[in-house]
């Protein structure tokens, strides 16, 4: 049984058609999903996970990258249809997720709102107001990083912060596998920083690109981009090489 399947899923945002890359982990014990989608998404998760002959209310845990809207908005509604789900998040990330403080994207969002032009003020409001809807859930158990996950032949958690404080991404030695999350994406068949305009800290998002070239890495899935066809450790190299040059 292969470990690990991505659940590509299209939808239309913004009037965009797009593709998030949830992964699905499997083993005769555990069926592991890591991320979840935005609100609503629920629908879209079970037909994914159907076409590998799982359903929704088989999945033990829910592995949380990091709290942002497209990876935690459908996790509320996941665990209240199946409360046996066990939550794994990032102690630094899961405040947020739990609803007891501001997402740091919130608190980004609000503090850049001032100084947006008029015209862009209509939007970065709806932007805040779908920030402020994304509904809390409760975390089963918090990881720091450095953890390792006996579960699907295991599973390495490497602390990856810049995107977001607590963004982790997860390392399958058994297949050589980052999952990615937010750490890197794939722009133009290149593996990029998602969205420099909203990482939070970029020098750290670079750093923990960098830290990833210690990991023997053969394939990464990227949350955005899916998986990444290509040298690996060079395209980690020239990522690193563009920012510090």
């Amino acid at each position: 049984m292969n470990p690990y399947q991505l659940l590509d899923i299209e939808f239309e945002y913004s009037g965009q058609l797009q593709i998030i890359t949830p992964v699905l982990l499997q083993d005769e014990r555990d069926t592991i999903l890591v991320d979840c989608g935005y609100p609503d998404f629920v629908p879209l998760l079970e037909a994914a996970v159907n076409k590998h002959g799982v359903t929704l209310r088989s999945l033990t845990k829910l592995i949380i990258t990091h709290h942002d809207m497209d990876h935690v908005g459908s996790l509320a509604a996941l665990k209240q249809a199946y409360p046996h789900v066990s939550i794994i998040a990032h102690e630094v990330e899961t405040p947020s997720i739990e609803g007891n403080i501001k997402s740091k994207r919130l608190e980004q969002a609000e503090s850049t709102f001032d100084a947006l032009p008029e015209e862009a003020k209509p939007q970065a409001e709806q932007f805040i107001k779908f920030l402020q809807s994304i509904e809390p859930a409760a975390v089963d158990q918090t990881v720091s990083g450095g953890e390792w996950l006996p579960w699907c032949g295991g599973i390495e958690i490497i602390h990856t912060p810049g995107h977001t404080p607590g963004h982790m991404s997860l390392y399958l030695p058994a297949n050589k596998t980052l999952i990615a999350g937010d750490a890197v994406v794939i722009e133009q068949a290149r593996l990029e920083i998602a969205n420099p305009q909203y990482t939070l800290h970029l020098p750290e998002a670079v750093h923990s690109v960098q830290r990833l070239l210690e990991y023997d890495i053969e394939q990464v899935v990227c949350y955005h981009g899916g998986l990444f066809h290509g040298d690996v450790k060079e395209a980690l190299q020239q990522l690193v090489h563009a920012y510090h040059s």
